[in-house]
């Protein structure tokens, strides 16, 4: 028994140092990681003059992000596309490449997500850049999807309003035939959170090579 202390510190030295050993190989691996051209030059270093990626994103886009995770959108979709081989993320066409961990240094809250209860959206500002149909989506995702997705609306971050002389040119643009348009002399106009949230997801895309994650032609 006159050993147990002994024995105690030496499982608390050896866990210490696999926890260092641990934090400190994941940081000399990924901390240092910055934006970078899509190529390097001959002495493996960022092309001067070039694009660095990934591009920070706008302002508004920030604003956005900021709903969508106040909204816990995370919860059902992810934003990493796996590499081909290990799922069927670019067969799906939800990426041209796989993620790797470059594509999230410039997010200070990266959203990774852990689920896909709906599609991942790392890439979804390139499958569909028409703001409209994201506000549509939104309001309810029935009109865009034939009335079988399962997300919820999100009507609440639109108004619906009478026309005052002309249709605003933000209102939502319904078919024609839509049963979710609203009534004769009215119009859906987004708020300021729904603007900010499609400008965010008009921004995710991945349509850039890294050195480490070429886009395969």
């Amino acid at each position: 028994m006159k050993n147990l202390p002994l024995l105690f510190c030496g499982i608390l030295t050896a866990l210490a140092f696999s926890l260092m050993g641990l934090v400190l190989s994941s940081y000399i691996q990924l901390g240092s990681l910055t934006q970078t051209t899509e190529t390097l030059d001959e002495l493996g270093n960022p092309i001067a003059g070039e694009t660095l990626y990934p591009a920070m994103m706008p302002g508004a886009a920030q604003q956005g992000k900021a709903v969508y995770t106040d909204l816990g959108c995370v919860t059902c979709h992810t934003q990493q596309v796996r590499r081909a081989g290990y799922g069927s993320d670019v067969e799906r066409e939800w990426g041209k490449r796989g993620t790797v961990a470059r594509d999230y240094v410039t997010q200070g809250n990266v959203l990774l997500g852990s689920q896909r209860l709906g599609p991942d959206l790392m890439t979804i500002g390139e499958r569909e850049d028409d703001a409209n149909r994201h506000h549509l989506h939104l309001y309810n995702p029935k009109i865009t999807s034939e009335g079988k997705s399962t997300m919820p609306q999100y009507s609440f971050l639109y108004q619906t309003r009478a026309v005052e002389g002309a249709v605003s040119a933000n209102a939502l643009q319904f078919d024609a035939d839509s049963d979710y348009a609203p009534a004769a002399g009215y119009e859906v106009v987004p708020t300021q959170r729904a603007e900010a949230l499609v400008e965010y997801l008009l921004s995710l895309k991945l349509n850039y090579s890294l050195p480490e994650a070429q886009i395969s032609e």
